[in-house]
């Protein structure tokens, strides 16, 4: 399906939107919807919005819709993410959200890295305001800034400095400080 969709016709489209409808198992549903997530077409917004209006009640679900939003490689998807953090589907609260949203994006290869470093300053923002709710999480997110070492100069850069805002934050856990602490090292 997703080799279909990146044709960019319409009847690939049509053909990937009919198997997200008429689905009778999540993992046809969530394959569709994947694909159509990282398709820039116009039908894509509306995809993903009923989606979520079809499963709202079902967490589970809603936490697949959450990490297919926070994996879409098309340009916009950090500003996305950061709507989805004040979304009624997300609070930071909740391990299995923070771990849908935030996890995947940090796996994001293209968003997470953008070249801006917005995708940085986004896992800063929501792993500083994480720690003060649940650090082991909070650590666990700013692993994804662990490897920085490996990048090319720009973006190890721009990684450092993420985890030197991290371990500046004012009454940063222990848990966190340890990780920010020796990723630094």
């Amino acid at each position: 399906m997703a080799y279909l969709v990146d044709l960019a016709d319409e009847p690939s489209r049509r053909l990937c939107l009919a198997q997200l409808t008429a689905a009778d198992n999540m993992t046809d549903a969530l394959a569709a919807l994947t694909a159509i997530a990282n398709c820039d077409c116009t039908e894509r917004r509306p995809a993903l919005d009923a989606f979520y209006v079809k499963w709202k009640d079902e967490p589970l679900v809603v936490d697949k819709w959450l990490g297919v939003e926070a994996l879409s490689r098309l340009r916009g998807t950090v500003a996305r993410v950061k709507e989805l953090t004040v979304h009624p589907a997300f609070t930071l609260s909740n391990p299995n959200k923070v771990y849908a949203l935030l996890g995947s994006f940090g796996v994001n290869q293209i968003n997470f890295h953008a070249a801006d470093g917005s995708g940085y300053d986004l896992m800063v923002e929501q792993s500083v305001a994480l720690d003060a709710i649940n650090p082991q999480i909070a650590s666990r997110m700013v692993r994804n800034f662990e490897r920085y070492k490996r990048y090319e100069p720009t973006r190890r850069q721009r990684m450092r400095a993420a985890l030197e805002t991290v371990a500046a934050a004012p009454a940063l856990s222990k848990e966190t400080a340890e990780v920010v602490g020796k990723a630094l090292a």
